[in-house]
This record gives structure tokens, C-alpha cells and sequence, in this order.
């Protein structure tokens, strides 16, 4: 029966790599080349790295070109390690020469490309899977591991040091008894403020949408930027996105949905309302400017607020060392105790199931879950730990420290919504065009599409 279910995921996988290739074609044109460029380097980087990796996966019993290499080598087993936040490709690489330092007989490489989920199901679609990979307990990592592409890691050392929660969230994102991903490392996705500005205003930290509105305005009337926008990034559109929509969506929407019950249209209005709201807050080129101009325009103090998640504040603190934030979550509705931080899996660590060198990847992954190198990620990347016992003490985010601590958290919603929707594109077009009817029955009928390839 379970053989059964894999064969029908790996049909949904198909699909979904299909419908990716499909949803390409409702993005503008200018926008599509630059895109089918940025894929094109991504999908050539991955096939020269991954191929040389991963054909130890396939069922030849020939030596691959990497097993040859490494008898080359002194017999060293060689291991890639495919992980999608570019923020933290610098982390990982120093982790990874600690662990290779510590490991002679182990060579680890790091792979990080643009557009990463998409360029990880392309090759899973060819049975080229990395040996370990770390992403988000994201809607592509559920469809991967429901189609047979990862271990179950339930007996893994490494679970019993986890917060439990975090284990659960993994759990329920795959809806599997498998665990198929170890959390490492979990984020926090709210408000980035200049706290020298807020001072200067006056400001306290809102607790209800009605304060962070009037903030707003105390802002706009002195003369400057409530909120920094990179929306000629579409990822970045969902920051505000999943800030409303994970507190304020229906309970059960997204289960609802599935069902045919409900509708975007009806259960997104206040949502999409408060969407707009935020953009017409911001600067004057927020549809031009992209993540990289956000971080150093807030660094020298072109907005008061920013609307980012931890990961963004060491790429702040690049351009102006000096700056002092603080951070807080995003108050969504007029009633505090509903308000809660959206936090989610940032990185899970799963292995490939047709790894020859299991042995091996799974002494990787306890390497990195082991408390010290733990700290020094989150350290880096003001992050917070899956791992008990490693606080997250940077001054920049001790904000959110009070909501980990009650437990006032939610989950992404988009972690809930098929990829093949591209949620950030149609986002995006509604932060461009302004256009709320639009934008929601779009919500709905890309729903539709992606459910009945399913």
C-alpha cells in the first residue's frame, strides 16, 4: 500500500514540475527571459555540481565519476550538501571545512543555487538527488518526501535533541507518521525598526494593526518612510503576505480549501485590504528596487520600518554596523493575544534515499545539529535554534524572544499553498497593478488549476 502512495506522489511530483514549467507563461515577457536566464545558470551550475554528486544514487553498479575521483583522492567519500538560503551560503561553508577538518575520510561540498526548489525537483525528476539536503518545511519539501525521495530520519540520533513542536510542524507539513526532515533551525518573519528613528519619533512598539497604523502616520507626517518595499523581488512580497494571512485566514482555510469549501474571494478580503494598505505606506520606486537594495537603503535610514524577516538584519548590519534594530511581530489584528509571530521551520536537514553513503550523510547531519555549531549558525544568521537548550541573545532580535517564549507562534501560510501556484508572482502583480478583485479571483483560480493536475 505505502508503494502504492509513492508511485501516486511521484505522479503529483511529475505534475508539479509540470505545472511550474506551465505557470512560467502568465509572468510579463521581459519578466520570463530574465527568469528563463537566472534558471538557465541555475540549472547549469546544478547539473555540472549535482550530476557529479548524486550518480552514486542511481541502480548502475559501475563506479560513477565521483567514486573514481574520490579513490583518486585517497579513497575520501564525497558528499554534497544542496541547502536554498543564499544568506547563509557563507555559514554553511565555514561549518562545512570545520566538519571536513574534523572528517579526513568525509569531503562535504556545498551547493546553492537560484531559484533552489525548483532546480531540487528538476533533478529529483531525474534521479540526481543530493546526499543531504536543507530547505524549509515548505509545500515542495511535503511533495518530495511523499514521493520517496527522502529517509525516514525517525531513528536518527539527532530527533531527541529537538524541540519537540518543531518535530510535530515537520510532521504535519508531510502529514506522514516519517520524519523525513530534522529541524535545525527555525526564523521569524515580522517588523525590522531603526530604533534610533522610533526614539527620535516618539515611537513605541505597536501591539494592534490601529497602533502600527497610527506609527504609520506619526512617520509619514514627519516627513519620512514608514515601510522599506522590494517588491522587484517577488519573494520579498511575501513577508506582509504571510505576516496577515497566517494570523488572520479562517481557521482551518487552507484544510477547508482542499475540500472545496470556501473561497480566497470571501476568507481574504481583510487580508488583501491590509495587503494594500502596507504598499501604499512605502517609498516611491518599491516596485524597482530588489532585496539587496532594501537591506543597504535601510542600513542608511531610507525608511523607519522594514518588512523582513532575522535572516535580512546581518545584511543590514554588512552595510551600516553601526544601525541599531529591533525587531517585533507584526501586529495583524486589533487584538494582541491573536497576534502571533510567524515562525517556521527555516531549515530542516533531510537525506537522500538513494544515497550510497548514508553512514556518512547522517554523521553530517548530527555534526550540524550538535549545540555549538547550532549557535554559531544562528549567530550568523539571527536565526533561532530547533535545538534545545541554544538561545538566540542577539540585542537585534530579542524582541521576539517573549513570543517564542509563551509559545505565540504560527506557522508560514504559505508553507500550506502549493508552490506550482506562485504565490509570489501573483503577489507581486497585485502590489503592481492594485487591482484587489483581480488579485483574488486569481488566488482562486490558480487553486483550481493546481488541484486539478492533482
Amino acid at each position: 500500500m505505502k508503494a502504492l502512495t509513492e508511485t501516486q506522489d511521484k505522479q503529483d511530483l511529475h505534475n508539479d514540475i509540470r505545472g511550474t514549467t506551465q505557470m512560467k507563461r502568465t509572468i510579463p515577457t521581459k519578466q520570463l527571459k530574465k527568469k528563463a536566464a537566472v534558471f538557465a545558470a541555475a540549472g547549469l551550475l546544478a547539473a555540472g555540481s549535482i550530476l557529479s554528486g548524486c550518480g552514486a544514487g542511481t541502480q548502475a553498479p559501475a563506479a560513477s565519476p565521483a567514486d573514481k575521483q574520490g579513490a583518486a583522492d585517497g579513497g575520501k567519500v564525497k558528499l554534497q550538501f544542496f541547502q536554498n538560503k543564499p544568506e547563509a551560503k557563507v555559514s554553511f561553508d565555514a561549518l562545512i571545512r570545520k566538519f571536513n577538518a574534523a572528517n579526513p575520510g568525509i569531503e562535504v561540498t556545498q551547493v546553492n543555487v537560484p531559484d533552489a526548489e525548483t532546480v531540487l525537483k528538476v533533478n529529483v525528476a531525474k534521479n540526481e538527488v543530493p546526499d543531504i539536503v536543507g530547505m524549509g518545511a515548505t509545500d515542495t519539501f511535503a511533495s518530495l518526501s511523499k514521493s520517496g525521495t527522502f529517509q525516514d530520519l525517525s531513528g536518527h540520533e539527532g530527533v531527541k535533541t529537538v524541540q519537540p513542536a518543531y518535530i510535530d510542524m515537520v510532521k504535519k507539513t508531510t502529514g506522514t507518521a516519517e520524519l523525513y526532515g530534522i529541524p535545525l533551525t527555525s526564523n521569524a518573519n515580522g517588523i525590522i525598526y531603526n530604533k534610533a528613528l522610533f526614539a527620535e519619533l516618539g515611537l513605541t512598539v505597536p501591539k494592534t494593526w490601529h497602533e502600527l497604523m497610527a506609527a504609520a502616520e506619526k512617520i509619514k507626517t514627519a516627513g519620512k518612510v514608514p515601510f522599506y518595499h522590494t517588491f522587484k523581488d517577488s519573494w520579498t512580497t511575501m513577508i506582509s503576505f504571510n505576516s496577515l494571512a497566517s494570523n488572520l485566514q479562517p481557521e482551518n482555510f487552507i484544510e477547508d480549501r482542499k475540500a472545496g469549501k470556501g473561497t480566497f474571494a470571501e476568507g481574504y478580503k481583510e487580508i488583501a485590504e491590509k495587503q494594500l494598505k502596507l504598499v501604499e505606506l512605502g517609498h516611491k520606486d518599491q516596485n524597482g528596487k530588489g532585496y539587496g537594495d532594501g537591506n543597504t537603503a535601510f542600513a542608511k535610514g531610507a525608511a523607519v520600518m522594514y518588512l523582513q524577516g532575522v535572516w535580512a538584519i546581518p545584511e543590514i548590519l554588512k552595510a551600516n554596523p553601526a544601525i541599531e534594530l529591533g525587531s517585533f511581530p507584526f501586529p495583524a489584528s486589533n487584538d494582541p493575544a491573536k497576534n502571533k509571530l510567524v515562525s517556521g521551520v527555516d531549515t530542516l536537514l533531510a537525506v537522500s534515499k538513494t544515497t550510497k553513503h548514508s553512514k556518512e550523510a547522517a554523521a553530517f547531519v548530527s555534526f550540524l545539529l550538535q549545540p555549538d555549531n547550532v549557535k554559531q549558525l544562528i549567530t550568523e544568521q539571527k536565526s533561532f535554534s530547533a535545538v534545545q537548550g541554544v538561545a538566540q541573545d542577539d540585542k537585534n532580535v530579542t524582541g521576539l524572544n517573549t513570543a517564542f517564549e509563551d509559545g505565540q507562534l504560527v506557522d508560514f501560510a504559505d508553507h500550506a499553498i502549493p508552490g506550482t501556484m506562485k504565490i509570489d508572482t501573483i503577489i507581486q502583480e497585485y502590489y503592481f497593478k492594485k487591482d484587489m478583485a483581480a488579485y483574488l479571483k486569481k488566488l482562486d483560480s490558480e487553486w483550481e488549476k493546481v488541484q486539478s493536475r492533482k
